[in-house]
């Protein structure tokens, strides 16, 4: 299955070859359009000339990678904060994983594991690593024993929740809508 969060297809791309790009875009996904969240990687990555590898993010300048997150058109609405964000993840993934990401499922005993993997990524909480460990699931045939489990209702088949069940412009405007009842029904009560 071709990734489609990003909804451009060189973006697109990028993040179903990159498993670094596809942890930023989620990291990048929130206060901001999906689409303009799983951009940002391909964004960051023609700023620099190349994919992104976590090394490299590591190491460069923060003050520079902020600025580099800063050009129009923007990455972030809040660049700065996120350049810091990506830059520990970054540092995390190269600390714990000798900066190769898929070590986080390929590695994990199952779908609990991957989750407390991905849970523990800065910036990342409960939420988001279940929508990831949903994505990895539903999208890229990742799925160690108890990986719906783990992603709690984001791993239900059929569900219309979150980027996990996003494929084309149908199912994003799908869960859009029900996540706007879910805030209506949230403010309701």
């Amino acid at each position: 299955m071709r990734i489609q969060l990003a909804q451009r297809s060189e973006a697109d791309e990028l993040l179903g070859r990159s498993p670094l790009a596809l942890l930023v875009g989620m990291l990048l996904d929130q206060q901001v359009p999906m689409e303009w969240a799983f951009t940002g990687p391909y964004t960051i990555s023609q700023r620099l000339g190349h994919d992104l590898t976590a090394e490299e993010l590591t190491s460069y300048d923060p003050e520079e990678f902020a600025a580099l997150l800063a050009q129009q058109p923007a990455v972030h609405r809040y660049p700065k904060a996120m350049a810091g964000r990506i830059q520990q993840l970054a540092a995390h993934l190269v600390e714990h994983y000798d900066g190769r990401p898929e070590r986080i499922w390929e590695e994990a005993a199952d779908g609990k594991d991957v989750f407390k993997r991905l849970n523990a990524l800065p910036g990342y909480g409960k939420q988001k690593a279940q929508i990831f460990l949903a994505l990895l699931g539903k999208q890229l045939g990742v799925q160690p024993s108890g990986w719906r489990e783990a992603a709690g209702p984001y791993g239900e088949e059929g569900a219309q929740r979150s980027v996990a069940d996003v494929v084309d412009a149908d199912s994003l405007s799908r869960v859009r809508a029900a996540k706007q009842e879910a805030k209506r029904a949230a403010k309701a009560r």
